[in-house]
């Protein structure tokens, strides 16, 4: 069974040999120089791509950034060399190229005025927050990459793999985060990239075995075991923020019926939006006439929503009032 799907997904005829995926992949054989000088110069515009991407939450701009980006080459390096036993200086490029992208992200972040909302930026809003589907269309792109990368007939879905999976715009997003001091931010951006690098090196890993090239013993297992704990210890981060997320959404609806039912004898007022920023909970309503006590608010939230969690109420007007904490004094 287990032959007859490799066979079918992985034909013998166009499977590419170990010497033409280290051609492609090992960054330290054939042409170094040209190699090495096209990988830097690359990850170099892409990461100044990717930054005025997300800085102008331009999508298609980051899209740009993901095709031009080199930095699959070296991880998919490392799965070749793990099913090796010999990995050599893969590594060591992802780790240079990470930092290299932290380092442009953390530059651009100094464009961002003071007190900008990081989370107002869709581009930094969707890499923040990574869950367990997210891991899931990476292991799926990961493997889509790997069958690409080990077959002759299938190069052409390569550029659309390098728009699924998000590695140089997460970095990004870390050294932007991080320059602005929102460190939780920048590790989530960092957990997202962390589980995409992951699943593109299990993913090479199984494809590139199954190919037979690695060695006479059926492979590395230890790297395997590794391999695996890393997967476990993300997933459970991703699983957490998973439930964070849901958890938030849940708080939010609820606010949002409170606060609806808070301003019900108020006519003509209205709640615009419920969000959910910096573990406080932020009301914009719309009103023509002055607003109940917000200590009513409070008191319909309470068992609701967490207690201590503070509220604040903003009105299109421009008025802001600090509610106080749910639970606190009540």
């Amino acid at each position: 069974m287990i032959s007859s799907v490799r066979e079918w997904v992985l034909p013998e005829r166009q499977r590419r040999s170990v010497e033409e995926l280290r051609a492609d992949l090992d960054l330290s054989a054939g042409e170094v120089r040209a190699k090495r000088s096209a990988f830097w110069t690359m990850l170099v515009l892409s990461a100044v791509i990717a930054a005025c991407g997300v800085l102008t939450d331009s999508t298609a701009t980051v899209i740009g950034a993901m095709i031009i980006a080199p930095l699959s080459t070296p991880i998919m390096g490392i799965a070749l060399g793990a099913v090796r036993r010999s990995i050599g200086g893969a590594g060591w490029f992802v780790l240079g190229g990470v930092a290299l992208v932290v380092a442009v992200g953390a530059l651009a972040s100094l464009a961002v005025p003071s007190g900008y909302d990081l989370l107002a930026d869709s581009q930094i809003a969707g890499r923040t927050s990574p869950g367990l589907l997210d891991l899931a269309a990476a292991l799926a792109t990961g493997f889509a990459g790997a069958v690409a990368l080990a077959r002759r007939d299938v190069a052409a879905v390569l550029p659309g793999v390098a728009i699924a999976i998000s590695l140089v715009p997460p970095l990004v997003v870390v050294g932007v985060c991080a320059g602005q001091g929102a460190w939780w931010l920048a590790l989530g951006a960092l957990v997202l990239f962390v589980s995409n690098l992951l699943a593109l090196v299990f993913a090479g890993m199984v494809v590139f075995a199954a190919i037979g090239a690695g060695t006479a013993d059926r492979g590395p297992r230890r790297a395997y075991a590794t391999l695996g704990v890393l997967f476990a210890a993300v997933g459970l981060l991703l699983a957490a923020s998973t439930t964070g997320t849901v958890l938030v959404h849940v708080w939010t609806d609820r606010t949002s019926d409170a606060a609806t039912a808070w301003l019900a004898a108020t006519p003509g007022a209205q709640v615009v939006d419920v969000q959910a920023q910096s573990r406080t909970l932020h009301v914009a309503v719309r009103t023509p006439a002055e607003l109940p006590p917000v200590a009513d608010l409070l008191a319909a939230l309470r068992g609701r929503v967490p207690d201590g969690v503070p509220v604040v109420v903003t009105t299109t007007e421009g008025r802001r009032i600090e509610a106080g904490r749910v639970g606190a004094g009540q």
